[in-house]
């Protein structure tokens, strides 16, 4: 059984999807750009019967509050503190993170300032190396090196309903798997008038992530977290090189290359959820 929730977090209603037992070790779901839990609908209850899953959307995502961009500071670090806070507020002491797209700078932000926190990582098309940013990224690095209406024109088409679903549909390995749901709910939010600008505001920001990889690569060095990458091998948006380049600093991860595209849940839910189960039940000891 999923549950649909609401807290209140710094005055902004966080929705979050909930599920299994609080007595189990709890897994965090961190949703990509430009989805939200919504993502994780048919993984969750895969996860049910041995995690307690939550599954937050961020400020400006799915079904929490939005704020307009000229009032609230949309940030990768200011994103991580609302999580972070969300997590305190649940009283969840330890936790594994899964990671897809922006929720890997959440994340990872998360871990370096709380690391004996983590029990351990899924990594699934997010990246801590800047050889793992694809081609639309360039679209990202004009942004950042000349911040012009020119260049904010040119990001905004990955706003756009073609973008949206070329995101679920590039790289799918069983087409007819992909529900149109998917992106056309991410759509349905990014229309909201303003959202644009959230967008942008984060695109911008991103730059800060990138600055902030050799932090993270220290990090992983250090502490070893556990770390799952379960990657959609035809990603047109994170390469290969991104996936391959976590066993430069791990030494505890398995690497599975998995038929499908960006959002490779769409048509590799089960997969992902017995993989999760396997490395994490063998490491643990868990039923």
């Amino acid at each position: 059984m999923v549950l649909y929730k609401k807290v209140n977090i710094e005055g902004l209603t966080l929705f979050f999807r909930e599920a299994g037992a609080p007595s189990h070790p709890t897994i965090i779901l961190l949703h990509g750009f430009p989805s939200s839990s919504h993502m994780f609908r048919d993984l969750i209850p895969l996860l049910a019967d041995r995690f307690h899953v939550i599954a937050p959307d961020y400020p400006g995502y799915g079904n929490s509050s939005m704020p307009q961009a000229k009032e609230y500071p949309y940030t990768f670090e200011h994103l991580s503190m609302v999580i972070e806070k969300l997590i305190d507020k649940l009283n969840i002491s330890r936790y594994i993170l899964y990671v897809h797209d922006y929720g890997g700078p959440i994340g990872f932000r998360l871990a370096i300032r709380n690391p004996h926190r983590i029990l351990g990582f899924v990594i699934q098309n997010a990246v801590a190396h800047e050889e793992g940013l694809g081609k639309p990224f360039d679209l990202f690095k004009a942004l950042w090196a000349n911040r012009n209406p020119a260049t904010e024109a040119a990001f905004s088409e990955l706003v756009t309903f073609d973008f949206t679903k070329k995101q679920y549909i590039t790289g799918a390995c069983q087409p007819y798997l992909i529900s149109p749901d998917g992106y056309s709910m991410d759509q349905f939010f990014l229309d909201r008038p303003g959202n644009s600008q959230i967008q942008l505001e984060l695109g911008y920001d991103y730059r800060h992530n990138v600055e902030q990889y050799p932090l993270w690569q220290q990090y992983l060095r250090t502490y070893q977290p556990p770390t799952l990458v379960t990657w959609g091998k035809n990603d047109f948006i994170f390469t290969l090189e991104g996936a391959f380049a976590f066993s430069r600093e791990l030494k505890n991860i398995e690497t599975y290359l998995l038929c499908g595209g960006h959002f490779v849940l769409e048509e590799q839910s089960r997969p992902v959820s017995e993989l999760i189960k396997r490395f994490f039940g063998r490491l643990y000891a868990w039923p």
